[in-house]
């Protein structure tokens, strides 16, 4: 269960020591993770590169302080420049899965082909033992047979950008089997927080719902509101992705980054409704054809024992966190 306080893994001396002074190149760093992975790493001490091509990337969400490249990671060349370059790589660009059913090819391209880039890179380079770090999805999942779920659980592939995140995580492994290349992945839950842009269309639910709430617009809910998700705070889902960098057993291994706690959408939107003042009405509308996971919860017992990790931040407290952002932040009312 998440808690309030500070969270026991992340001790900022810790941390500091590892990545002070190191180089580290974020794929996706102008992406709302990505980037709060690139700015967390410059506090502590790293000299971080970023890639991306702005596809959902936002200029302002790039650290200033972080050396941007504008660019995919589909472009081989500057893949092998800048993997050959950092002692840790951080792979979060991806197509996203909204985008993912009306551009298959795109989708395999980016989650794949850029995958490809990067082992390839890690592997030709006479820099040997640079561990990857991935991020991936719990929608591999899709509508498992076991809650909450485990690292083991079957996939259950049930769109194009689960297929080809599943592919890009199979890759890992047959670079770490056969080439030595180290990996570590992540498989965030619906990762929230401030920053999440809610005028993006490829956004979360949260950031939607507390856009229109503040507002005062209807809260539009695709189906019955009965399907559940785990929900995880930004902040704990990059402690996690930095400590799978660095944490010696966590090389060749997958966790579920998530918080263990089952929401439905509308108990999502009654909290929001109750966090922005209650103005706004909740609607149903059309089921749409992303829609398909009924249930979702993470077992997350491999990433406490193994990594150290717990989330800390509850829903609620992330709700208000990601609110008053919302509130302060001019970039993001509605137009």
């Amino acid at each position: 269960m998440p808690t309030t306080g500070r969270a026991p893994y992340s001790s900022e001396d810790s941390l500091r020591a590892v990545f002070k002074d190191t180089r580290c190149l974020v794929t996706g760093g102008a992406g709302f993770v990505g980037s709060r992975v690139a700015e967390k790493l410059l506090e502590l001490g790293a000299h971080v590169s970023i890639l991306d091509d702005f596809t959902t990337g936002r200029e302002e969400l790039v650290p200033p302080a972080a050396v941007l490249h504008r660019g995919s990671i589909t472009d081989k060349t500057l893949v092998n420049t800048l993997v050959e370059e950092a002692d840790h790589v951080f792979h979060l660009a991806a197509r996203v899965l909204s985008s993912s059913t009306n551009d298959v090819l795109a989708d395999a391209e980016v989650n794949i082909g850029g995958m490809l880039n990067i082992l390839i890179a890690l592997r030709d380079s006479p820099r040997k033992n640079r561990r990857l770090v991935y991020s991936g999805t719990t929608s591999i999942y899709g509508n498992p047979s076991h809650l909450p779920c485990t690292e083991d659980e079957r996939p259950s592939i049930l769109s194009p950008y689960a297929a080809s995140k599943y592919a890009a995580e199979s890759y890992c492994h047959v670079f770490y089997e056969l080439f030595q290349v180290p990996f570590s992945i992540v498989r965030y839950s619906n990762v929230y927080g401030p920053h999440q842009s809610p005028r993006n269309p490829y956004c979360g639910v949260i950031s939607k719902f507390l856009i229109a709430a503040q507002a005062g617009q209807p809260l539009g809910i695709h189906g019955s509101g009965m399907q559940t998700r785990d929900f995880t705070y930004v902040d704990d889902a990059v402690t996690a992705t930095l400590l799978a960098a660095i944490v010696p057993r966590a090389e060749g291994q997958i966790f579920n980054v998530g918080t263990g706690v089952e929401t439905t959408i509308l108990a999502l939107a009654e909290t929001v409704r109750r966090i922005t003042g209650g103005r706004s009405e909740i609607q149903y509308i059309d089921r749409r054809d992303i829609d398909n996971v009924q249930r979702r919860v993470m077992n997350i017992e491999k990433a406490r024992q193994t990594l150290r990790w717990i989330p800390f931040t509850h829903l609620q407290s992330g709700l208000a966190l990601t609110h008053q952002w919302l509130i302060k932040d001019a970039s993001t009312a509605p137009a």
